[in-house]
């Protein structure tokens, strides 16, 4: 449990970190005109993603789940893939990446690095994420919570977000 514990602290620590690099990359967008969509979803998806942070190993510690070898390593391997895609986004993206759908006029889409391949790739490492962490402790429970509210919230992050990036 302690080395879950340490997982789910470095997690919230890039948390942290993403959040002070979409803090700034929303003051640089701020000032050059940037228009913020979706507001009303936003504070949704924090609670979705605080949730998960908590009830993971809420669900370990109370509900006694095990770490399953098996199923425990692979995914702690996808979690930390799905940190190396999440960071590929902000990195590809630059100051046009956001943890809020914000658009520059003028700014032209991005479509290389994994722009390249997929439209939302940042949402792949959420959904992946949001079913590994909590799987690496066999925390079932909360991944499948965690997917079903996440699907409803990137269903309508998705609309907003490829709606503002049309205009």
């Amino acid at each position: 449990m302690s080395a879950y514990l340490v997982l789910i602290g470095l997690v919230v620590l890039e948390r942290l970190a993403e959040l002070a690099v979409a803090r700034r990359n929303l003051a640089w967008a701020r000032s050059r005109g940037g228009v913020e969509y979706g507001r009303r979803h936003y504070p949704w998806i924090v609670l979705a993603h605080v949730a998960l942070l908590g009830a993971a190993p809420a669900e370990v510690w109370l509900l006694g789940r095990p770490f399953v070898p098996l199923l425990g390593w692979p995914m702690l391997a996808v979690v930390v893939l799905a940190q190396g895609l999440r960071w590929w986004c902000v990195g590809t993206l630059g100051r046009q990446w956001n943890t809020r759908v914000v658009v520059v006029p003028g700014m032209p889409l991005v479509h290389r690095g994994p722009y390249r391949w997929l439209r939302h790739p940042n949402y792949v490492a959420v959904v992946a994420e949001g079913l590994a962490l909590p799987l690496v402790h066999s925390a079932w429970l909360t991944a499948l919570a965690f997917a079903a509210a996440n699907a409803v919230l990137l269903t309508v992050r998705v609309r907003v977000e490829d709606a503002a990036l049309s205009r």
